[in-house]
């Protein structure tokens, strides 16, 4: 009989209003294991052995709740492998139309609706039901949330392989046209979280143009060659290698902040991005069925956060690469649409495989 993944949950704390959190681990018997918190749909640990078989969490997180919900954290909120949504990344103006109709949205970024509003899918109680070789999170967002329109029933389904593979399967459906957009907002550190900057780290990515922004950080509407740029990944570099080019993206980003237009932009899971950390010689490979990827260098991790470890997190100490629909594609006619219908499911599927480097 093969072997299974181990499914356990435990309290992981109390929330204000007596609402208990649970934290579920799927443990492979590779000694790979992955937590889970109900707050959020939060990936909150990875442990992941190492080359010499050492183990070490190479995702940014807190070791009890309060971490997550602290007013101070929550005021520069950087969704710590938070399940994010409605709609991931930005909206510029925090407001789009559909069917002729415009909707309003929490705006928490400026102008802009970043990664749902303010009170988004991060900071919401999620349900748990235990799965095979994992744990399915729902929730269900009410019609007009945030100011998005439709009834959402959500659910990402989190199962760990023994080949170490994390996959992450989002489904929804709405009572009404909407729009939908969700990622997980995971920070990697292959040499565990806390140990400092992740420049070193060879990065690849399966992208041949990128989506330029302005100085809100809102997509352009070009799809721009990465052709002698130095966000062209073909090539794996160190993240750090080119992060202080003068170029005029890096500059409005404060480094990486963007999105890529993966090569395969089909359906189909596909590999989007391979990070290989010389150091401790572990690798992750992304895969997934959607067309954009936003990579995210934790260009304003500013050390206020001490994280799971109790060391500080710092400028550069994880990096994101969040698998999405382009930014602001509710107001971007000419980039794939996030629009459902009522009787239509969203799907998407994301999965993060760890091995150690050739």
């Amino acid at each position: 009989m093969p072997d299974m993944t181990r499914i356990d949950s435990t309290p992981f704390g109390t929330l204000t209003d007596g609402t208990g959190i649970e934290k579920w681990t799927l443990t492979n018997a590779n000694g790979v294991a992955a937590s889970i918190l109900t707050w959020g749909a939060t990936i909150q640990s990875v442990l992941v052995p190492d080359r010499d078989g050492n183990v070490a969490n190479v995702t940014l997180g807190f070791a009890d709740l309060g971490g997550y919900t602290d007013p101070a954290y929550l005021a520069g909120n950087p969704f710590l492998g938070s399940t994010v949504g409605r709609y991931a990344n930005r909206i510029g103006g925090g407001s789009f139309t559909l069917d002729g109709e415009t909707y309003k949205l929490s705006q928490n970024e400026g102008q802009t609706t970043l990664h749902g509003g303010s009170h988004g899918f991060d900071q919401r109680v999620w349900s748990a039901t235990e799965v095979e070789d994992g744990v399915r999170m729902s929730y269900t967002a009410a019609d007009g949330e945030q100011g998005f329109p439709g009834t959402l029933a959500v659910s990402v389904t989190f199962t760990l392989t023994e080949q170490n593979a994390l996959r992450l399967d989002y489904q929804a459906t709405t009572d009404r046209a909407t729009v939908v957009a969700l990622t997980n907002h995971a920070y990697w550190n292959l040499s565990g979280e806390g140990s400092g900057t992740i420049e070193n780290h060879l990065l690849y990515i399966d992208a041949s143009h990128y989506t330029p922004v302005d100085a809100t950080l809102i997509p352009t509407g070009v799809l721009e060659s990465l052709d002698g740029t130095p966000f062209d990944f073909r090539t794996p570099h160190p993240i750090g290698a080119r992060i202080r080019d003068e170029h005029p993206q890096l500059t409005t980003g404060r480094g990486y902040d963007h999105n890529y237009v993966l090569t395969d932009g089909s359906t189909k899971l596909s590999v989007a991005a391979v990070v290989d950390d010389p150091a401790s010689g572990r690798r992750l490979t992304i895969e997934t069925t959607e067309p954009g990827l936003q990579f995210y260098a934790g260009n304003f991790l500013d050390g206020k956060i001490r994280g799971t470890s109790g060391r500080q997190y710092r400028q550069g100490d994880a990096f994101a690469l969040e698998t999405q629909h382009f930014p602001d594609s509710p107001n971007q006619p000419d980039f794939p649409s996030t629009t459902l219908l009522p009787g239509e499911t969203y799907r998407s599927t994301t999965t993060h495989t760890f091995t150690l480097s050739d």
